[in-house]
């Protein structure tokens, strides 16, 4: 699972969770030649991440090379069942990544198209979001 190995501050602010914002960065295809790009806006977490990285890698058998091009930095509080109110914020539970619509998720490199399709569509399979398959022009 993909965790920050350091982090400046343990627990984070919720922030807010914008149904229709639009992503400015790292929305076109800059290592491969194929892409699975976000449509939708979600966070998504570790497992998940990890969880479509298996299956792209299970689906292309040691051939082509996959980028994973988003990283879970936000972390995620809870607090303990029948926990009552007050007592301040829960302990740090997961990390996920805050989606926004355009978002280039992951890229392949070095198989062909169909191959490339079928696999990002196995790992938006695993992902909370809507998804389009992209390549380069």
């Amino acid at each position: 699972m993909f965790v920050p190995k350091k982090v400046k501050h343990r627990k984070h602010q919720k922030g807010r969770r914008i149904k229709r914002d639009v992503e400015t960065r790292g929305t076109e295809i800059s290592f491969g030649s194929f892409g699975l790009k976000a449509i939708g806006s979600k966070w998504v977490t570790s497992a998940q991440i990890e969880a479509a990285r298996r299956a792209i890698i299970r689906y292309l058998k040691k051939g082509g090379k996959l980028w994973i091009r988003i990283f879970p930095d936000k972390v995620i509080t809870r607090k303990g069942q029948e926990v009552p109110m007050g007592g301040g914020k829960g302990s740090p539970d997961h990390y996920v990544f805050p989606v926004k619509s355009g978002r280039m998720l992951f890229e392949l490199e070095g198989i062909d198209e169909k191959d490339a399709r079928e696999a990002m569509k196995k790992a938006g399979n695993k992902l909370p979001l809507k998804s389009k398959f992209v390549k380069k022009q």
